[in-house]
């Protein structure tokens, strides 16, 4: 009984806890990163989350469909939105 309580309030720990801090996007435009050392950096911080989302998922208990999706959307939220697309007509209305 207290190893489930205990894996419960640290669930909630670890949720608050990434919830709290900056998406792997937003860590990169801090750096002032681009390039190879962007990619790099992004495709690390996407792994790394990844993993622990797999753990949340684990200490939820899901499987299969559930387990798939709320790993999906709890890296997503975790790398954060991707960059504005740049480069010649990307957002330029046509006309």
């Amino acid at each position: 009984m207290h190893k489930t309580i205990l894996a419960a309030a640290l669930s909630l720990f670890a949720v608050s806890a990434l919830a709290a801090d900056p998406s792997c996007t937003d860590r990169a435009n801090e750096k002032k990163l681009a390039g190879a050392a962007r990619t790099s950096f992004l495709k690390k911080c996407e792994t790394d989350a990844n993993a622990a989302c797999q753990l949340q998922a684990k200490d939820r208990k899901l499987s299969g469909a559930a387990q798939t999706s709320f790993v999906r959307k709890c890296t997503k939220d975790a790398v954060g939105a991707p960059p504005p697309a740049s480069g010649k007509g990307a957002s330029e209305p046509k006309g």
